[in-house]
């Protein structure tokens, strides 16, 4: 279980990341502040994997904070281009 501070920085690297993405991708893809929420839940995930994958890049150092907030920023945008993208295939289909 991270500690807050680590929780702390995933979200917001994270909901930068997803709202990024969604600036990105206006139009179709864009979930509006739905783009702040899976920001949120891919920066947590995304991070998490790359602790479980790379334990050595867990605590609050200043090599593993960075590689943490790199992945809690790629985990978010992910996250929110996927989200995006199913939403306007589910779309598509009615």
């Amino acid at each position: 279980m991270p500690d807050t501070v680590a929780l702390i920085i995933w979200l917001i690297a994270g909901i930068t990341g997803g709202s990024a993405a969604g600036e990105l991708l206006k139009g179709d893809y864009n979930l509006g502040p739905g783009n702040i929420v899976a920001g949120g839940i891919g920066g947590i995930v995304g991070a998490q994997i790359l602790e479980l994958v790379i334990p050595a890049w867990r605590g609050l150092d200043v090599g593993p904070i960075l590689a943490q907030v790199t992945a809690a920023a790629i985990g978010g945008a992910v996250l929110t281009v996927v989200t995006g993208a199913v939403r306007a295939r589910r779309r598509l289909r009615r």
